[in-house]
Parts: structure tokens; sequence; C-alpha cells
């Protein structure tokens, strides 16, 4: 490979990495739909990806048409609100997603997504065939560690970008300026200039945190709150001013006071239950209403954890009560499950506001609905800091979703062994779930005269876990909507690859069968270890940045054996990577969860790492081989495409299960290599 290949190699993949990873974040503020079908999006970039590196060695020019075509789809998501596909909801009734009542059909919804999908598969289509020009000219293996160093470039350098709150145009023109000089065509340089155009006027004043679009506003409304904050485009919290010259305001209407008096009366409910006034721990503490609420209670210290830096921030320049500024108050930033692992810290209280992870997700994360902050294990791991006599309330906001509540008593119940205490409030249509020791909790809500609602039967109520934590997803309701999402994308796949492979796609030489299975167990396995990853570290973006810039480590070293022919023998490594899923599977994180958090840093990226490392050597082994290293690296990328959509099978199975399925592919996998290549001797 000579020098200006090897740069455009490195440049590409780069610039592909970003995007893929500036597009998912951005479309998810542009669409609130896509905050929660960040894999939908990901499946998408690998299926244009595949395809394009597939098609690269015979239609090279249409490299030049990427930066354009973004731009195109950039038009679009900037125009969002005015073409009324802003708060376009989730077809069907099976999950529950907020903001998503909107009056737009079930055909409707499927079509937009669909479109939209097929845009994101174009954009990385044609992106994606100056990687597959050169690998067609290329040894492989070379090509393939070039790959591998500029998507890690990519990755950290979207981290990087993310943690110092930058908008959306900065994170275009980090991957667009390297596209751009490389297609080396005036009409790419045009189509940036427009692609940071539409990304700016998409801001209109918006602030930009590492998971979030936040939008301020003024409230003027009945709540008599003097802030709105939304992030993706979903309203998220009032930032409250309760003070008792608030309370007292003669100017006040009427109405407005009573409201503010009774929200009050809801943020301070759990402090003033407690038995105890010493210390009190928030987690989904925000802009300060729930801090504020303790320190008005007289709490001695306020611990505050918040995964988002940059509205910890905004509370501290905004909050009327300047709660963040009391030398009580404790603030942590940091995901909340993390903390619970982290801390032996006792607490006189553990209050969950108004939390919810629904749309946090990093753009580095496959995951969908899941939730680490709502399974019977984090409950567990927060009733271990409440002391005795002590509380821990829960408050959510239930709507008109009995089963969502019915879901989280159990939750709550299962964790803690105690049956909770239902409290209606009027914030959000939210209710709390308190659970207390040293006292029974109905006999504190009976002295406290708290209008309590009957406990549930939960005998048929499946509580959300780590392996199962999608606490939102409707029990009884089959997920139409995501059938015929996946449908749609397996159709777009088979006809994509008719193009890209030609007619005789599955009988030529082009499309290579054994790459394109380890392809979808590899992102089987990678999803396991993102999820357990998660688990014990929490599910921050820097942690999911670590993880993919991981594992790309590590294949970049299991291609770097190969390359130099130290390893072992190929049957021999298939067996070790059998041995570390199965490992994988038996060894759960809420096991290492126990460990000391030294061993625990050891042991948990050791176990991810190993199959990854396995299966990177596999790989760059048959990868070696190939006659056609484009088209194999697009049957590897389309077979990725499959293990995405598979991955929604873990709403019915599990996500312990993935890994078995991972499993049942690598054995695919041997046996199609062994009938391919032969047995290998010892």
């Amino acid at each position: 490979m000579n020098g200006n290949n090897r740069r455009d190699l490195f440049l590409v993949t780069f610039s592909i990495l970003s995007l893929e990873l500036a597009v998912i974040r951005w479309m998810a503020q542009q669409i609130t739909l896509f905050a929660y079908l960040g894999s939908v999006l990901l499946i998408g970039a690998f299926l244009g990806m595949g395809l394009g590196v597939a098609l690269g060695r015979r239609r090279p020019g249409l490299f030049g048409l990427a930066l354009p075509a973004l731009a195109v789809l950039s038009a679009v998501l900037a125009f969002s609100e005015k073409l009324h596909i802003l708060h376009t909801r989730f077809p069907g009734r099976a999950v529950a997603m907020w903001g998503m009542d909107g009056a737009t059909s079930f055909a409707s919804s499927l079509a937009i997504i669909v479109a939209l999908f097929a845009a994101v598969v174009i954009v990385f289509l044609l992106a994606g065939t100056r990687v597959g020009e050169i690998f067609a000219s290329s040894e492989a293996l070379d090509a393939y560690s070039i790959d591998l160093a500029g998507s890690f470039a990519g990755v950290v350098a979207m981290a990087i970008v993310s943690s110092a709150q930058t908008p959306p145009p900065v994170w275009f023109a980090l991957g667009g300026i390297p596209l751009a000089w490389v297609s080396r065509r005036w009409s790419s340089w045009v189509a940036l200039g427009a692609l940071l155009l539409f990304t700016t006027l998409s801001i209109r004043g918006a602030i930009f945190s590492p998971y979030y679009r936040i939008d301020l506003d003024r409230a003027n409304d009945v709540t008599g709150a003097p802030i709105r904050l939304s992030v993706n485009r979903d309203f998220h919290q009032y930032v409250h001013d309760f003070s008792s010259r608030r309370l007292n305001d003669p100017g006040l209407p009427a109405g407005v006071r009573a409201n503010l008096r009774s929200a009050e009366l809801t943020y301070r409910l759990p402090f003033a239950l407690a038995p105890h006034h010493d210390s009190a721990l928030v987690v989904g503490a925000g802009t300060g209403n729930d801090v504020a609420a303790a320190l008005r209670q007289g709490f001695g210290e306020v611990v505050s954890v918040d995964i988002d830096p940059r509205i910890i921030e905004i509370g501290k320049a905004l909050h009327p009560e300047r709660p963040y500024d009391n030398p009580r108050t404790v603030p942590v930033v940091n995901d909340a499950r993390a903390y619970f692992e982290r801390t032996d810290k006792q607490f006189d209280v553990v209050d969950f506001g108004l939390l919810d992870s629904h749309a946090v997700f990093s753009a580095m994360s496959s995951l969908r609905l899941d939730n680490y902050v709502y399974t019977v294990e984090a409950m567990r791991s927060a009733w271990r800091h409440v002391r005795t006599p002590g509380l821990m309330s829960v408050s959510f906001s239930i709507g008109d979703r009995e089963w969502l509540s019915d879901r989280l008593y159990k939750i709550v119940h299962d964790a803690t062994g105690v049956d909770p205490v239902i409290v209606p409030h009027a914030i959000q249509r939210g209710r709390f779930y308190i659970v207390t020791k040293g006292i029974e909790p109905r006999e504190l809500a009976a002295r406290a005269r708290l209008r309590t609602l009957p406990p549930p039967d939960t005998e048929r109520v499946e509580s959300a876990t780590d392996d199962w934590p999608f606490l939102y997803l409707n029990p009884g309701e089959i997920p139409v909507g995501y059938i015929a999402m996946i449908a749609a994308i397996l159709v777009i796949g088979v006809a994509g690859s008719r193009v890209a492979f030609g007619a005789e796609m599955f009988h030529g030489q082009a499309f290579n069968p054994l790459l394109f299975v380890m392809g979808a167990a590899f992102l089987l396995i990678e999803t396991r270890s993102v999820t357990d990853l998660s688990l014990l570290f929490g599910s921050t973006w820097a942690v999911n940045a670590a993880v993919f810039a991981g594992m790309l480590a590590v294949v970049f070293v299991a291609n770097a054996v190969v390359r130099r022919g130290r390893a072992p023998n190929i049957s021999v490594i298939f067996g070790l990577l059998f041995a570390s899923l199965l490992l994988n599977y038996f060894l759960r994180p809420d096991q290492l969860l126990t460990l000391p958090v030294a061993l625990r840093s050891i042991l948990g990226p050791l176990l991810a790492a190993l199959p990854i490392g396995f299966a990177g050597i596999i790989f760059s082994t048959i990868f070696a081989r190939s006659s056609n290293p484009s088209a194999a690296l697009g049957s590897n990328l389309l077979g990725a495409v499959v293990g995405g959509c598979l991955e929604f099978l873990s709403m019915a199975t599990g996500l312990r299960a993935l890994t078995l399925l991972a499993l049942v592919f690598y054995l695919l996998a041997l046996l199609l290599y062994r009938r391919t290549h032969g047995i290998e001797a010892a």
C-alpha cells in the first residue's frame, strides 16, 4: 500500500467513526424518537459501511457524494420542527416513551423512521466506497490495521469534543473536514459548508452537555417555576424557587401560590419523613430541587449525584435557592448505579428524585431501553446505604401507565423485602414508593397522615433486572413497531447487498458467508461487553468511550499478532473463544460487584477483552486469506447488521442469552471454516 492510500484510509475511517457518532447523537436531538432508537441508527451506519466497502472496488467515484448526501440529511434534521417530524411517535404501544403521544399514525411513523434510516445507510455507503477501493488494492491485514487505527482515533477524538461540551458544528467539522480533503472535490467543500450551516441553525440557543441538548425557557405558567429545562427536545424538569419569600409572595395569583406550596411539599416529603436529619443522598439531583428541599429540612449533609455535569452547572448558576453553593451540599458527577457500588457511606434518606435515564444514552452505546438504575439489583444496592432507622424513596412519573407503577412497586419490593407505601403526588402525575428500616412504612405513613394507594397484585408482574432491564416495555403488547422496523432493515439490507455484491450474491466468490457469520457474532459479544462494563463502572460517556476504544485496541493487537505470524492453531483459538464466552455467561457482573474496586477493575475488562481478542485473531487469520478483501470486510459488516437486529431478541430472552447466541454463531463459523479450509493439524 502506498503512502497516499495509507493516509486516505486512516482519514476516511477516522471520519466515518466520528461522523457515525455525531449523526446518532444529533438525530436524537432533532427527532426525539431517535433518542430511543440509537441502535437502529448504529445498524444503519454498519449496513451503509458494509455495502460501501463491498461496492467500492467497482464504483469508487461514489465517494465524492458522501458529504452532499450528509448535507441533504442535515437539512431535513435542521428543520425537523417545521417539517412536523420532531415529535414523531414510536409505532405501536409496546413501549412507553415520554412525549410520544403525537398524532402520527403507525404507518407514517414507520415511514419516517425507515426513510431516515435509509438516508443514514446511503451516507455511510458513499463514505465507505473509498475504504473498499483501498482494501481492493492492498494487503488485507495491513489495510485492516490502518482501518482500526483510524477508527480508534475517531472514537477518542469524538470523546474529547463531547467532554468539552461542544455543539454539533464541531462534531461534524471533526469528521467532515478529513472527508472533504480526501475527496478533493469542490462540491464536497460546498456540502461541508452547508452541513455546518444547518447544524449551526439547529442550535437556537441550546446548551450541549456530554449527553444532551439542553434548552432553557422561561416557564411563565401555573407551576410558578421561573425556568423550564428540556433535554433532547423533551421536557425534563422545572427549576423551582420554593423559598419562603417566593411561597409568600403576595403578587402571585392564589392558584399559582397553591401549586407552588403543593410542589414544595412533594419535594420535601421524603426528607420530612426521615427520623433523623444527619445525611441524605439524592440521585438524579439535576438542577437541585431535591437538594434544596433536603437543606430546607435541616439535613447536615446532602450528597447530590447526577450524571450530567452541565445540568449541575446550570443548577449552580440559575437555581434561585443556590443549593449547590451551600457548604452542606456535596455534588457528585457520576452515574447513580456506579455511585452506589463505589461508596460505603450510610444515609438517613436515599432519595431517587424524578430521575429518568430514558433518553440519557450516549451515542457510543448500542443499547435501547436498557436502564440500570431501576432494576432490582440497583435498588438492592441503594438499600444497603440506608441506615437504621432510615428510608428509601423512589419518585417516578407514571402518567396513565398503571402497569409501570406495578412494575416499580415489585422492583422495590423484590430488592428490599419490604412492601412499599405508594404515595401519589401532583408533579408530572408521579408517585412515591417508600420503604423504611427500623419502622413499619405504613405506620410512618399513618403518622404523617399521608394519602396512600392500595398495593397492587404483582403475582404476574415482571421485575426489571440487570439481565432484563426493559423498564418501559409494556407487558402483554407485541412489539409490532420493532418487528416492522427490523423487517424494513432486512429488506433494505438484502436489496442493498444485491446491488453491492451482484446478482449471484450467495453463489459467487464476492460474498463471504464465514465472515458474515462472524460479524453477527461479534456484534453480539460487543453488546454484552458494553452492558457488562456499564454495570461495573457506570453508563457514563467516559466509560462508553473507553469501552469502544478498548475494543478497537484489543482487535488491533489481535491483528498485529496474526500479521507477525505468531497466532497459534486456529482450532485452538476457537476453543479458547468458546471457553471465554462460557466464562462470561456464567460469571456475571453482579458477582464481580462484590469484589474490591481494584480487583473488579482488572477482572471486568479482562473478561470482556478475552472473547473479543480471540475473535479478532480468528477474523484476521481468515481475512488474510481472502482473495477479495473489500468484499470480505463488507460481508463482515453486513453480518454485524444481522447481529444488531438480533440484539432485539433480548427483550424476550434477556441480555445474558445474547452470549449463548454468539456462541452458536461462532460454532457455525467453525463448521464453515472447516468445510472451507479443512481441519488444521495441531
